[in-house]
């Protein structure tokens, strides 16, 4: 059903799939912290029952760090998590080192024939919080942005960092209700804040924890296939 290509990047370390030959556009996908690329293959699958037209998924790694609430451990995280509430103490040299890691793959797609217009920027958790960030943030138009289970990052310099060339791209933001790690509410509060900045939100709430829901991962799918679609471009 997906075709798993061999080729890895060196910094990150990016795995990537494939839904059918040839693709004319892309989905960069920011894992959670802790996990890798292939945390995307539940999503990947579901787009590829779902037909349409050719894809790539490009999935990096985030690179290894100490993260101070998980006791000092090294995992892979896009960004050191410095307080529980996530809101608090963020580590800014971290967020926008690991932004300029993804603003590099989605230049990168564009070497080899897939424009920004064509590239949804998502991800879960962490990487849905840089994914967002990223995404508001970049001078290049996007397909789409999905953000899912997160929070904003750098709140503080949203209002003269962000840029015009995704101020109408359509953003997909969940949330669980039962979120035990980030609070249904930060999620609804990111939601009121974009759309009082005047994004185009497609909002979703499911009766699930911090995870990715198969109810979610199918209408994730869908409003993927939607904005991809030549209707919609």
């Amino acid at each position: 059903m997906t075709e798993l290509l061999s080729e890895r990047l060196a910094d990150p370390d990016c795995v990537e799939f494939e839904i059918g030959t040839n693709p004319r556009a892309s989905v960069v996908w920011l894992h959670g912290i802790g996990a890798d690329g292939f945390q995307a293959e539940p999503l990947i699958r579901q787009l590829a029952r779902s037909g349409g037209a050719p894809l790539r998924f490009v999935c990096p790694y985030a690179p290894f760090r100490t993260v101070t609430l998980s006791g000092g451990q090294r995992m892979r995280a896009w960004y050191d998590l410095r307080h529980v509430d996530r809101q608090l103490q963020q580590d800014e040299s971290s967020i926008r080192e690991s932004s300029a890691l993804v603003r590099a793959l989605i230049d990168r797609e564009a070497v080899r024939g897939i424009p920004s217009g064509s590239i949804v920027l998502g991800g879960f958790s962490q990487g849905g919080a840089m994914a967002l960030l990223t995404g508001t943030r970049l001078a290049k138009p996007l397909a789409g942005i999905l953000a899912l289970s997160c929070y904003p990052l750098l709140a503080g310099t949203f209002a003269s960092e962000r840029q015009g060339a995704n101020q109408h791209t359509p953003i997909f933001l969940a949330h669980g209700i039962d979120d035990p790690v980030i609070d249904f509410r930060v999620g609804e509060n990111m939601r009121d804040g974009l759309h009082a900045s005047g994004y185009a939100i497609e909002w979703h709430a499911y009766r699930m924890g911090h995870e990715l829901h198969v109810g979610e991962l199918a209408d994730v799918a869908a409003f993927v296939r939607h904005i991809l679609s030549p209707a919609s471009r």
